[in-house]
């Protein structure tokens, strides 16, 4: 099949490129010139792991092609996927639905035959409906179709979850656009994986929802990790035993400080405020987000605890600031909170990540980086794990302590232990949940 594919952000270039490992012909849009130079150059302007090589093999083969020519895109496309931001409106947390819009009135005016229109975007319930009428305002003679199709990728696993989802969702109106979405994920259909076809309120607010639970677990745990650290529990073993119960699971049980990234936080908030728009408020939701802000706020104080209650004067390593591993993404990161806080208290604070210093230079001014964390480390009073890179899962703990001028780890992700952290000759380990700042 022929796909369009508007927006060549982190789900409009991991899809396009996808689609076309699928063996359909995928032409990806973006009105940033000097961004569809660079892809025709071969630059993929994300980090995520694999998605260069398999853009390559694509383009290569002839299936995939990068253009600024939404109408060129368009013409003869049995698809057209929209995959532009939506992010969090100001003021008021509702999604911001003008770049999905705009696409879908130039998309109308680009409609030649028959095409199903796919949001893939995360939009409110409610959006597919209003694409619907804002193409059939623009050119009424268009045949077409609109269709929700969410994506549930992960960053730093997406090429994975893509080609291997735990499921597909697909809203739709009628069965000729039902036949269109089946056709394009016939490769999954075959090797049995998931796919829901479902109306287009259920397939826009299954996305939401899915992200606001895992938002819940993630915030419930760290809510019990705070609990434990009072009565003297170890959260990964309360986290252990709860998630061998089958209707609870393992997955999204791990104490931290705290979510952030592209997903949960804009996810959260726009489904906390669809609620209050229909008059049903979602309090678990509202206070999932609150609950998460006084996490990050809370792992400043336990730092703190860490620096002998100042920050003045000390110089601490940071060792991870993107949101999580295998990803360049900063957005909503815990980082920005905690960072801003050390440099704030006056510490001198050198930061060390795989992939995040070309998007954090600019959003953790202040700051030192380095490429290694013993040098980041070099005569430091703390070292803060605050992303759990594999480059931090097997650190040499006796050559970062003899570094330091005072050997003390603050471990927020529960990588080591107390008793690996002195035995490497580290004074003080502090982690989340365990009770165990020595």
């Amino acid at each position: 099949m022929r796909i369009a594919m508007i927006g060549t952000g982190y789900v409009g270039l991991v899809s396009g490129v996808c689609f076309s490992d699928f063996g359909h012909d995928v032409i990806c849009v973006d009105k940033d010139a000097g961004k569809i130079t660079r892809l025709n150059r071969g630059e993929v302007p994300i980090y995520e792991p694999g998605l260069d090589q398999l853009m390559e093999k694509n383009v290569a083969a002839g299936r995939l092609s990068f253009t600024d020519d939404l109408a060129a895109a368009v013409d003869g496309a049995e698809a057209v996927f929209i995959a532009v931001g939506t992010p969090t409106r100001r003021g008021d947390g509702h999604a911001d639905l003008t770049y999905v819009m705009a696409a879908a009135e130039e998309i109308a005016g680009a409609l030649t035959d028959y095409a199903v229109v796919v949001t893939k975007s995360t939009v409110p319930v409610g959006t597919n409906r209003q694409v619907k009428q804002v193409i059939a305002k623009a050119n009424p003679q268009a045949d077409f179709d609109v269709a929700s199709n969410p994506e549930f990728l992960r960053e730093g696993a997406a090429i994975e979850d893509f080609m291997k989802p735990d499921r597909v969702v697909v809203g739709v109106q009628n069965e000729r656009a039902a036949e269109v979405m089946a056709e394009i994920y016939r490769p999954l259909y075959l090797r049995d994986f998931p796919i829901l076809t479902t109306d287009l309120e259920s397939a826009e607010l299954i996305k939401y929802a899915a992200n606001a639970f895992l938002a819940a677990k993630i915030t419930f745990i760290n809510e019990i990790a705070g609990l434990c650290e009072r009565v003297g529990a170890d959260v990964k073993e309360v986290s252990r035993g709860i998630g061998f119960d089958g209707r609870i699971g393992n997955k999204f049980l791990h104490a931290g400080p705290g979510y952030g990234g592209s997903c949960f936080p804009k996810d959260t908030a726009a489904l906390a405020r669809i609620g209050q728009d229909h008059a049903f408020p979602l309090r678990i939701t509202e206070t999932v987000m609150r609950v998460n802000d006084e996490v990050k706020l809370r792992m400043v104080e336990k730092l703190r605890d860490a620096c002998e209650g100042s920050f003045n004067g000390k110089t601490i390593a940071v060792l991870g600031v993107t949101f999580k591993p295998n990803t360049d993404d900063m957005r909503e990161a815990p980082s920005l909170t905690i960072v801003p806080a050390l440099v704030g208290g006056g510490a001198k604070v050198r930061v060390v990540d795989p992939q995040g210093r070309s998007e954090g230079e600019g959003l953790l001014p202040g700051v030192k980086w380095e490429e290694d964390p013993y040098k980041a480390a070099q005569n430091a009073d703390l070292v803060v794990l605050l992303t759990e890179w594999n480059e931090f899962r097997a650190l040499d703990l006796k050559k970062l302590a003899r570094k330091m001028q005072t050997p003390r780890m603050a471990d927020l992700r529960n990588i080591y232990s107390a008793k690996s952290a002195k035995r490497a000759g580290f004074e003080t380990y502090t982690s989340v949940g365990r009770g165990d700042v020595k």
